[in-house]
């Protein structure tokens, strides 16, 4: 049976996201992509393409099953609607649920009163049929259900995910603001970097960028070592999850190195190598104690330079603590500039930042800037070919 789903993505990804599902779909022709919206993509497929997805897609933020959806003019409409539906087919009162609203251009005032009904027709249903109700479990419920609402329409979806699919299963240890998983695996497919290019992170933190570059050379799935809601389903078949986790191939582990990373502080090295190992990333990552603005090109084949750089008061530059924040970046990325400009001819660069005075610190001349969401922080995507001579900001 064909089901709809709808995944959703950081703000800004969805074209990615799009591509990614494609990919998979090509292997699966079962799964049949929809259209993309602000915020994600609507596809449709059948309950094992719900599996792949959610344990293929680095992008993704969930896998959302579309349970109902109908129009509405007031809170006793989405009352009915969730009333209705057949929620005993996917779960029963021994599970714990948890209900979450959104809303867009919605003429209805309280999204904490429209939760209040959904959950009550969802427990009113199970009381009419049993007697009892499943009990609320707002920190680790077994089945998550979500409504969102736009000017007309409420739509009811049962997500197949549990926690957000950038929970991965290894991050044990981060530095401060580390990159969610799904962001970084979309910042490395917007940048154009693919497997077997050359890869440094000069700024690597607790490891993120490097993990899911290394995963993807690999071969080894976002997904691979954690668990799903979707198993807890009452239709839930073992013997068709253990069949998509079976076609997964064995880890490639490439004849030469192709990623490379550096930090200044070795605290978050050491943090980066054990999330590596965690990772499950078969073969070694050469990690180096460096500050970004004495850096090296690793090989003498181009590749791509990319980084979440820290700034204001994250910014640890040596030797002059009683500079101001600003200053410190000022003088931070200047050096840091110079470095690009002198030793990373022919490299592509791309810096994911929420200060957008980033190229002007560099003194360098973007060609592509690229707006993300990092949560509710507006970000950029700042890429810069470094041609010799030829990107210096005017």
């Amino acid at each position: 049976m064909a089901y709809s789903y709808f995944c959703p993505c950081p703000r800004g990804l969805e074209a990615a996201l799009a591509e990614e599902l494609a990919e998979i779909a090509v292997q699966h022709p079962t799964l049949k992509i929809h259209n993309q919206v602000p915020g994600g993509v609507h596809c449709s497929g059948l309950m094992a393409d719900a599996m792949r997805i959610n344990l293929h897609s680095r992008i993704a933020s969930r896998v959302l099953l579309r349970i109902a959806n109908s129009g509405y003019g007031n809170e006793n409409d989405i009352y009915d609607l969730a009333l209705a539906a057949h929620w005993e087919d996917w779960f029963g009162l021994e599970h714990t649920i948890r209900v979450d609203v959104t809303a867009i251009k919605s003429p209805l005032k309280s999204l904490e009163f429209i939760t209040l009904k959904i959950k009550d027709a969802i427990c009113d249903r199970f009381r009419d049929q049993t007697g009892e109700r499943p009990s609320v479990n707002t920190r680790t419920p077994d089945m998550r259900i979500f409504g969102f609402i736009d000017a007309r329409t409420v739509t009811l979806y049962l997500d197949t995910s549990g926690e957000a699919l950038f929970k991965r299963g290894w991050r044990l240890e981060t530095g401060d603001a580390p990159l969610r998983e799904n962001l970084a695996a979309g910042l490395l497919r917007v940048s154009g970097w693919k497997p077997g290019t050359p890869l440094l992170d000069p700024m690597c933190g607790s490891g993120t960028l490097l993990i899911e570059a290394a995963q993807m050379l690999a071969g080894i799935p976002p997904g691979i070592n954690r668990s799903f809601a979707f198993e807890k389903f009452l239709s839930f078949k073992a013997s068709e999850w253990e069949t998509v986790r079976n076609a997964v191939p064995a880890p490639l582990i490439p004849s030469e190195t192709s990623i490379f990373g550096s930090d200044i502080s070795g605290d978050m090295l050491v943090m980066a190598g054990h999330n590596l190992e965690r990772a499950g990333i078969p073969f070694d990552i050469p990690l180096k104690q460096i500050e970004a603005q004495e850096i090296k090109a690793p090989t003498t084949q181009h590749g791509l330079l990319i980084a979440n750089p820290p700034y204001g008061e994250r910014i640890d530059v040596r030797g002059d603590s009683t500079q101001a924040p600003d200053e410190m970046a000022v003088a931070f990325f200047s050096a840091f500039g110079s470095t690009l400009k002198t030793r990373f001819a022919g490299w592509t660069v791309c810096l994911f930042t929420a200060d957008l005075t980033l190229p002007r610190m560099l003194r360098l001349k973007e060609s592509k800037k690229t707006p993300f969401f990092n949560g509710a922080i507006e970000c950029r995507l700042f890429r810069f070919e470094m041609v010799a001579g030829s990107n210096r900001r005017s």
